[in-house]
């Protein structure tokens, strides 16, 4: 039963859009990738950097880091489901334009053009994924990170933050509970559950912002 409800929360937890928003290509002189995104044509006077990224599950994820030259902290974006780095382009370059952040935002394995299925724990790898190549590549300290997980990415934003003990800070946008309170009003966490956040917030010892709405509002 555990086993069985447990793949269901997984089969119930990602959606990809399909087929994905956007394809990545190369630029014929200097190999410098770019993201083509169906029906629109992103701005060449943003300054966006795509790449590759290796997990350590062995998938290969699609990122994209937009530098702001004003900015003194950057915003590592994990997003919500049935989203991938087309749908997120324009809202990312507008969020490090209006924040004056840079911004790094990324796809899922199996979402968007990275490599694998989708799976908790392969969440948890290509936010790790990202992370490193913040610190690596760009130089960024852990204390000038901003955490933020929407929806479905508050799963990854939050386990990395229990790790990151200089964390700037964590902002939790729409977050869930868990992939089991999602779909049942259960009280108390069972092993097989997966994201289970409620439990995991405790541990997060930096400055939380949580963003969510209760009541929906219909404008006519």
């Amino acid at each position: 039963m555990g086993t069985a409800t447990s793949s269901m929360a997984a089969k119930l937890a990602f959606y990809p859009p399909n087929p994905p928003t956007y394809n990545v290509s190369a630029d014929e002189v200097t190999g410098k990738l770019h993201l083509s995104i169906r029906g629109h044509r992103p701005r060449r006077a943003v300054d966006v950097e795509v790449m590759k990224l290796p997990t350590n599950k062995g998938n290969e994820i699609v990122a994209m880091f937009v530098k702001n030259p004003s900015a003194s902290l950057t915003l590592l974006y994990s997003h919500g489901n049935a989203a991938d780095l087309g749908l997120m382009y324009f809202i990312f370059t507008e969020l490090s334009s209006h924040l004056n952040v840079n911004l790094m935002g990324y796809d899922y394995s199996g979402y968007g053009q990275s490599s694998g299925k989708p799976s908790e724990q392969d969440t948890y790898a290509d936010i790790q994924a990202a992370y490193k190549c913040l610190k690596d590549k760009y130089g960024m300290k852990e204390e000038d990170i901003i955490l933020y997980g929407q929806s479905l990415g508050s799963g990854p934003a939050l386990e990395l933050a229990t790790h990151l003990p200089q964390l700037r800070a964590l902002v939790l946008h729409s977050p869930i509970l868990s992939g089991l309170r999602v779909m049942y009003p259960v009280t108390t966490s069972c092993w097989f559950d997966i994201y289970k956040n409620i439990d995991k917030i405790p541990l997060v010892n930096r400055p939380v912002l949580v963003i969510h709405v209760s009541i929906t509002m219909w404008i006519h």
